[in-house]
């Protein structure tokens, strides 16, 4: 699956529910998730901007577990980020992790967050907070399929495309002088 997706970063969480509340956009996430990071050990993935992973996700909707195993790949990011996204569910974490390192990748990074997400129309606003450790920051992600939806979400939330970026959370991290401690050189 190909989706566009932007960023909003510094987001004030309660007035961003509110306005998407406001909007008749549907609750349609409420996770806590563990995101492990996979890539070979020259990280060759996080270097072109992809990676593999393993989530599992406490849906706190439905009160079950879901795992997914996950590749991603970075097509383009010039005016938004544009990923390949390959993505399955699976019977268990362990189980997905043994097969990537049985690929030869490592686990690199391990990202604890909790993501509330809405849907308006065809596309998907998620609310992200990370574990402090990692971000520090809340933000939201905007995926969608369709270009003109995403603006117009961007505006409705009350921002324009100058407070979007395209960058990856790493870029901005970096960007930030914040990077994982695992990044720490």
């Amino acid at each position: 699956m190909e989706e566009i997706e932007t960023r909003i970063l510094d987001i004030d969480v309660d007035s961003i529910r509110n306005k998407l509340i406001a909007l008749n956009a549907v609750k349609v996430k409420s996770e806590q998730q563990i995101n492990k990071i996979f890539d070979f050990p020259d990280r060759v993935l996080l270097n072109k901007k992809g990676y593999g992973r393993i989530r599992t996700v406490n849906d706190l909707l439905n009160n079950k577990i879901v795992y997914y195993m996950t590749t991603k790949k970075m097509l383009s990011q010039e005016k938004y980020k544009v990923m390949e996204e390959n993505e399955t569910i699976i019977e268990s974490g362990a189980a997905g992790e043994k097969i990537f390192l049985s690929l030869g990748l490592i686990e690199v990074e391990c990202i604890k967050k909790y993501r509330e997400s809405y849907k308006y129309k065809n596309s998907l606003i998620e609310i992200d907070i990370n574990d402090k450790n990692f971000c520090p920051f809340p933000y939201i992600e905007i995926e969608t399929a369709f270009e003109n939806e995403l603006i117009e979400i961007v505006e409705l939330l009350g921002y324009t495309l100058k407070d979007t970026t395209s960058k990856t959370i790493y870029e901005i991290l970096e960007e930030r002088g914040i990077l994982p401690e695992k990044e720490k050189k």
